[in-house]
């Protein structure tokens, strides 16, 4: 067992206005099953990258292990080897017969060492790469969402097959992976980083427990700064009227008053002044220890949405509905009967290439909202309500580019409450000036997320809407729509974002 260090260590990205980590330090061992969460743009996968040695920075890492990055950069050349030559060329200190073992354990058969990397599907590839990730000897792997894209049952292998590990740090937000495959939790909060024993839910039931007393005490706290500002207010008060009595009296009135009071006077008022200045003092100490209470405490600001109701119950309507691309010997779905009423919050379940997005893709061109696919056959029923008003996330966010003003144009959105949503997902101000393309890939499905909440529609069509997301952020939107019952028809992997959210699951 070893220990990896930070000590002071300082980082930002050229042209940043904010640093992405300042005067940081923590330790961690080698050993431990260590989960890595935070916010989107917190700089999860800049801290593995650094870790690994690919980013120039200020201050000391110190480990004495070798690290590996997963996922593997490949090249366009790289992904047309076979993935017995990939794995000799991403690691040529390994051997394929531990390849084998480690494909085994993940259940999946050797043959895909001879098949070309391009040619196996989502799933295969990220099984084949943690293969050749875990193959090696006395490494320290840095694992980076591991789960995008995959399908439940290829989540639920991966989960199994890293909880018999070690060794590693697991960037991820998914609860379930979190909790089945850690040992140690590193959450980089708002202004500190921290290292705590146990896995996600312990993180989470403990930090509740932390937010209330940071909360509890900032509240005694508030109620001593309000009596001290009240008693320096009313010394303060006495000590001005004091000081106007010092010079001149009324003999009669003040019969047992003499010129020689007058210091007597000036010494109280003093003494007055003195006690302000002191409550001062300790008003500017108790709002200091005020600040330095809430400064970690994730507050998830509850999301709004405005859905629109419209005069017929039935908004979707599918009998005997098969879809099928030309030139495919099978259709992708086949004889498909169900129905999408309002209220109704629907998760399309299924294995990846079940045709999850082949039909919410049948139905937005049904509706006029995306055009015919020149290749797309649709045969049965497959009809949408008239005048249906249709919000889309789509998978893919790498057309996503300009500035939030250019965006809010293209999409018809008032800029101000556009920002105003951005700001509830966490983005900083500095961040809304910034070009969409600069976003991490978290941030870039953030902006299509906001972007479908402020679009009032009578259904919302969310193709794997969380790739990316922050687990703070997920249970944003879990809140979301247990509020406001949109009728939604959303593809989500994370089993316990679709338990939370979902009023039906629809099995393809």
């Amino acid at each position: 067992m070893s220990q990896i260090r930070a000590e002071h260590l300082n980082f930002s990205y050229d042209g940043s206005a904010e640093p992405v980590f300042e005067d940081v330090s923590f330790s961690v061992d080698t050993d431990w099953k260590l989960g890595l969460i935070g916010r989107n743009g917190k700089g999860k996968t800049t801290i593995l990258r650094l870790l690994h040695g690919e980013l120039p920075y200020q201050g000391t890492i110190s480990i004495s292990v070798p690290t590996a990055y997963f996922p593997y950069s490949l090249t366009e050349s790289q992904t047309r080897l076979t993935t017995a030559e990939l794995a000799e060329e991403l690691r040529p200190d390994c051997e394929l017969w531990r390849v084998i073992c480690e494909l085994a354990a993940l259940q999946e058969n050797a043959d895909l060492l001879e098949c070309p990397f391009d040619t196996l599907s989502h799933g295969q590839r990220t099984k084949v790469l943690l293969a050749i990730l875990f193959s090696g000897d006395h490494d320290f792997l840095l694992v980076d969402e591991p789960t995008n894209h995959l399908d439940a049952p290829a989540r639920e292998c991966v989960r199994q097959y890293l909880s018999g590990k070690q060794g590693f740090i697991l960037v991820s937000h998914d609860r379930d992976l979190l909790d089945a495959c850690t040992d140690h939790i590193l959450v980089l909060n708002r202004k500190t980083i921290r290292v705590q024993n146990g896995n996600f839910s312990c993180w989470q039931e403990n930090q509740q427990r932390l937010d209330q007393f940071a909360e509890a005490e900032n509240e005694k706290h508030r109620k001593q700064i309000r009596k001290l500002r009240q008693a320096a207010r009313q010394t303060a008060e006495w000590a001005e009227k004091s000081e106007r009595s010092k010079i001149g009296f009324d003999p009669v009135k003040e019969h047992d008053r003499c010129i020689s009071t007058r210091a007597f006077i000036g010494a109280k008022t003093k003494k007055m002044q003195s006690r302000v200045k002191q409550t001062e003092r300790r008003i500017a100490r108790e709002i200091a220890a005020k600040e330095n209470l809430l400064q970690d405490i994730e507050q998830t600001v509850l999301l709004r949405m405005s859905p629109l109701a419209h005069h017929k119950d039935t908004l979707v309507y599918l009998r005997d509905c098969t879809l099928q691309y030309a030139g495919a010997s099978e259709p992708v779905c086949k004889a498909l009967t169900y129905s999408i009423r309002q209220g109704d919050c629907i998760a399309l379940h299924g294995a990846n290439g079940c045709g999850k997005s082949t039909l919410m893709r049948a139905i937005l061109q049904t509706a006029g909202v995306l055009p015919a696919h020149p290749s797309l056959q649709i045969s049965g029923t497959c009809e949408t309500a008239s005048g249906l008003v249709i919000s889309y996330v789509p998978q893919d966010t790498s057309a996503l580019r300009g500035s939030i003003e250019a965006f809010c144009e293209t999409r018809r959105l008032d800029r101000s409450l556009f920002c105003t949503i951005l700001r509830q997902l966490d983005f900083s101000r500095s961040q809304l000036t910034k070009d969409i393309s600069a976003y991490s890939a978290g941030q870039k499905k953030k902006v299509l997320l906001a972007a479908s909440l402020l679009t009032p529609a009578h259904l919302y069509i969310w193709d794997e809407p969380l790739n990316f997301i922050d687990i703070f952020t997920r249970m944003q939107i879990e809140t979301l729509l247990q509020d406001y019952h949109p009728t939604i028809l959303f593809a989500e992997h994370d089993v316990r974002f679709r338990e939370n959210a979902a009023t039906q699951v629809f099995n393809i």
